[in-house]
């Protein structure tokens, strides 16, 4: 009887996923030549997602959540067909973060972060957290983190500006902390970051990369979102004195000079929001996209006439960024919204999945060009 009943509640789980997915206007998305989108998992407010375990078999893909407080496991088969949707923690304040490690699962929830061990062996009855540090800020004005364990094997964790703009304590607000897996070990890798909710390690250099977003209330075209790069620790990135590299804060700027700071790599389109970003290194996309990065742009929320709400691609030849250019659109439709974009991921066989936390979907691009 518990197996039939388990088989049902798999059953209806994935017919609800499919009755919804056909909800979704995916004939809207733009993309280049070759590429299709398509409906791939149907998770509560989808934020962050990190791969868990996978193999010939299969594998499991975990999902942060904003608002739902809750994280999200999703099983896939050997041809990346899901499988079903468990959650696997609950009751968490802005669990967006989320990061595999040795078979444990790492989760962002504000001031904490908390691991789940051995949690694959355990999805249908998860395990007890364990708290990994409590010792971060505990205001929830960029408040949530994106997490992720760099090439060094430490875990890498933001912590934003506890305001829109202001010269908060520079040894707590605005910087990328790193710490061993434990939590011990904590130190600022890089200052001056005013949000940065998503990172990646540029392949064959092991070197940072990271999204900023910029401050509010200068109006509809300044300053722009930013892509960093630092490829060593100590780096300062301008925050609150300087935007873009070269835009003096109106409050803040007379206190110190933009010189003085890191520019970005790349401008980004002002209040697009730039979230999740990755470097694609799957072999599915043409040759051009390999080593590139994807980033998410969740969307402008007060801007006078909106943008974002896509995915965008920055080229780069080395450790310089040549080009940005938009790679799917379609979520916006004039000044109305149904997505938004919010992470980007590539899976095993180089696809990539795209998080949109506002239709509560998970999408997969393909190439079939």
């Amino acid at each position: 009887m518990r197996k039939m009943m388990a088989g049902l509640g798999l059953a209806l789980a994935l017919i609800a996923m499919t009755l919804t997915a056909a909800e979704l206007p995916l004939e809207r998305i733009k993309l280049p030549p070759g590429f299709a989108i398509e409906p791939w998992a149907r998770v509560d407010n989808a934020r962050q997602m990190a791969l868990g375990r996978h193999d010939g078999h299969g594998g499991t893909l975990f999902v942060g959540s904003m608002q739902a407080g809750k994280v999200h496991a999703v099983r896939f088969d050997a041809n990346f067909r899901v499988q079903g949707v468990t959650v696997v923690a609950s009751g968490l304040q802005r669990p967006v973060g989320v990061a595999y490690k040795d078979g444990s699962l790492y989760v962002s929830a504000v001031s904490r972060i908390l691991r789940y061990d051995q949690v694959e062996q355990h999805l249908a009855q998860p395990p007890t957290a364990v708290l990994v540090t409590d010792r971060l800020p505990t205001e929830t004005h960029h408040g949530w983190k994106f997490i992720a364990f760099g090439p060094d094997g430490k875990l890498y964790v933001p912590v934003g500006a506890p305001c829109n703009i202001c010269e908060a304590d520079p040894q707590r607000y605005a910087n990328i902390l790193r710490m061993n897996a434990d939590g011990s070990a904590m130190e600022i890798f890089a200052r001056g970051v005013r949000n940065s909710v998503g990172f990646d390690w540029q392949p064959h250099t092991g070197e940072l990369w990271f999204t900023d977003n910029g401050r509010d209330l200068l109006g509809d075209d300044l300053p722009p979102d930013e892509l960093n790069h630092a490829p060593r620790a100590g780096m300062h990135f301008g925050y609150p004195y300087c935007h873009g590299g070269d835009l003096p804060d109106p409050e803040f700027g007379a206190r110190r000079s933009c010189h003085e700071f890191t520019a970005p790599a790349q401008k980004l389109a002002p209040h697009a929001a730039a979230l999740g970003m990755r470097f694609y290194t799957g072999t599915m996309f043409p040759p051009t996209y390999r080593n590139q990065i994807f980033i998410a742009e969740h969307g402008s929320w007060n801007r006078s006439k909106k943008i974002g709400y896509r995915v965008t691609l920055v080229r780069l030849q080395g450790a310089r960024a040549i080009a940005y250019e938009t790679f799917a659109d379609g979520w916006l439709n004039g000044e109305s919204a149904w997505g938004r974009p919010a992470d980007v991921l590539v899976l095993p066989d180089g696809s990539l999945l795209v998080a949109d936390d506002h239709a509560g979907a998970i999408y997969r691009i393909t190439y079939r060009g």
